[in-house]
């Protein structure tokens, strides 16, 4: 079975992801800071028979980076590494001339610096998967200028450029940066408390992804609605 590692893999998008994946008989290695909605996400999505290691960490240190794809490496291989894992900078969001210096930092670290990690732990693996592929979760606010998302924004720009060079540098990968489109997670609730605009649930974007997956267009920037038809 195909081999999946997903960072940030407890709730939201990447809970779901898994959930997507799962169903198609992959087997996965999740990542999330906290143990226990970690370990409950691992354990519901037992039921579709695939095996699953949860390990709890940090993406922005090393040695956990080393322990996913080892871990992934038990199970047979990298054949999809998915960095999902996003800080804000502020909780919630505040303009630039707010915005504090350890915060963007912090989204660097996360958003970007551990991204570029990772793929360079898994990138063994990764080229020798018969089909090998990175996804790293990009963002409107990478192209986009709004108000108080100028940090957020900046990291997952950053983040988009780096998988466009990766797309270059690794003709044998394909790498795809995607943007979900607005969701209701706790991501952007922490971002913007108080907006009670409906927005899809993150399961709605999976086939999405799937997509990706399935066709394997050459490496780029996709959106969730044009891959969705929408």
């Amino acid at each position: 079975m195909p081999v999946a590692i997903i960072t940030g893999a407890s709730k939201g998008l990447g809970r779901a992801l898994a959930e997507g994946l799962a169903g198609r008989g992959w087997d996965l290695v999740l990542d999330a800071r906290t143990p226990g909605p970690l370990a409950q996400a691992a354990r519901g999505l037992s039921r579709h028979g695939t095996r699953v290691t949860a390990l709890a960490g940090d993406v922005t240190d090393a040695g956990h980076r080393a322990e996913l794809v080892a871990a992934a490496g038990r199970l047979g291989g990298v054949d999809l590494l998915v960095h999902n894992a996003s800080a804000l900078g502020a909780e919630p969001l505040v303009e630039l001339a707010e915005l504090p210096v350890a915060g963007l930092r912090r989204a660097l670290e996360v958003n970007v610096v551990a991204a570029l990690g990772l793929v360079q732990e898994a990138l063994v693996p990764l080229r020798a998967a018969e089909a090998g592929a990175v996804v790293v979760v990009g963002s409107d606010a990478a192209v986009e200028a709004y108000g108080t998302w100028g940090g957020y924004g900046a990291s997952k720009a950053a983040l988009e450029r780096l998988a466009a060079v990766l797309g270059v540098e690794e003709p044998g990968l394909r790498v795809w940066a995607v943007d979900p489109g607005d969701m209701a997670t706790d991501l952007y609730a922490a971002a913007v408390p108080g907006d009670e605009q409906a927005r899809p649930a993150p399961g709605a974007v999976v086939p999405a992804f799937l997509r990706l997956l399935d066709e394997r267009p050459a490496s780029g920037r996709y959106t969730a609605p044009s891959l969705l038809g929408a």
